[in-house]
């Protein structure tokens, strides 16, 4: 495995705006200040993102102020029935007003307006997510009031400088979340009292307007130890550190490069309802991936576009964990690939 930077405790941002130091962590370490950067304020993008879920069901929340765009949103997804249901609502230029936390450590997340309320609120232990959505399917509303509570002590974090001045992102997922609550759509109630685990992907940062991400996520009970991952690649400069990380009862270990691999149509194209293989050069990952579920969603505006293929599945092979062999069974999670101008 390639040397990763480990980033020490400092501003995220020197004089310039650029990463004062490119790498990565297992704590926000490096102290994010929007005041501090110096692009424009509508190329600023800040985001929570939860997904809470287990072999059954889940639900996915997001927070985003894009900077010309805030958004808000809400999937239900049934990987019995294999289907799902996602809504949105798309403001114009926050740039900040949304006033998301400089850190995931501390401070709430509330967004509210016609139609919805968004509530995620942390009180230095247990997250708490209550959200409304009036009319998600039809003339049901959706609401969820769901507790996360952290298993691990060591989160993924890391830096990522763009070619570009003053371009960057600064990304933190924290796995393995243990959840406790429940989601309803009208009548129906989604339980997550059992078996069933969050992850938060909390994300600040500057983008360049084109980029593809490849993004894959797991938290799951597996003979009684919990387990989770995040692997992912596609975008910036990572010759510093790499994104992968496992996570084993309660200890991080970090992997290295990874590549999913998604089987081509005949036609040509992704075909992301086949198996994904997930490899690495140093044998550290060998992973085979069987799709349940696509949560596909092509927003084309011309000059903005956001091509997303979030898949869900069930993950089979394994992953190191140092010298540790972990045997991986069948366990669900998702793959994504995306694809954005904004």
């Amino acid at each position: 495995m390639k040397e990763q930077h480990l980033m020490s405790e400092g501003p995220l941002l020197d004089e310039k705006g650029n990463l004062a130091e490119p790498g990565f962590a297992y704590q926000l370490v490096k102290a994010y200040d929007r005041s501090a950067i110096k692009a424009k304020k509508w190329r600023i993008k800040e985001w929570d993102y939860y997904f809470v879920g287990n072999s059954s069901y889940g639900v996915a929340l997001t927070v985003a102020d894009n900077g010309y765009m805030s958004m808000v949103s809400v999937s239900v997804l049934d990987f019995i029935t294999r289907t799902e249901r996602t809504v949105s609502k798309i403001g114009a230029f926050p740039m900040g007003k949304l006033g998301l936390p400089a850190s995931s450590k501390e401070g709430d997340v509330v967004f509210e307006g016609k139609g919805f309320s968004f509530a995620f609120r942390h009180d230095g232990e247990k997250r708490h997510l209550v959200c409304q959505y009036s009319n998600f399917a039809k003339d049901k509303d959706f609401r969820c009031d769901i507790y996360l509570e952290p298993t691990c002590d060591d989160t993924m974090v890391i830096a990522t400088p763009f070619k570009k001045e003053a371009y960057f992102y600064y990304n933190q997922k924290i796995n393995c979340l243990k959840a406790a609550g429940y989601a309803k759509v009208g009548d129906k109630v989604y339980d997550f009292n059992q078996n069933s685990y969050g992850v938060l992907d909390w994300g600040r940062g500057v983008w360049t307007y084109r980029n593809t991400w490849y993004w894959s996520s797991a938290s799951f009970e597996q003979n009684g130890r919990v387990i989770g991952w995040n692997l992912g690649y596609g975008f910036g400069d990572t010759s510093a550190a790499s994104e992968n990380m496992l996570f084993v009862d309660g200890k991080a270990y970090k992997l290295g490069d990874i590549r999913m691999d998604i089987p081509i149509k005949r036609s040509g194209g992704d075909d992301f309802m086949s198996p994904w293989t997930f490899r690495s050069p140093d044998n550290n990952i060998a992973m085979e991936f069987k799709p349940i579920l696509d949560r596909h969603a092509d927003t084309n505006l011309l000059i903005l576009r956001s091509n997303q293929h979030q898949v869900f599945g069930l993950f089979s092979g394994y992953i190191m964990a140092g010298e540790e062999r972990i045997e991986i069974e069948s366990a669900l999670g998702f793959a994504e690939k995306v694809y954005n101008k904004w």
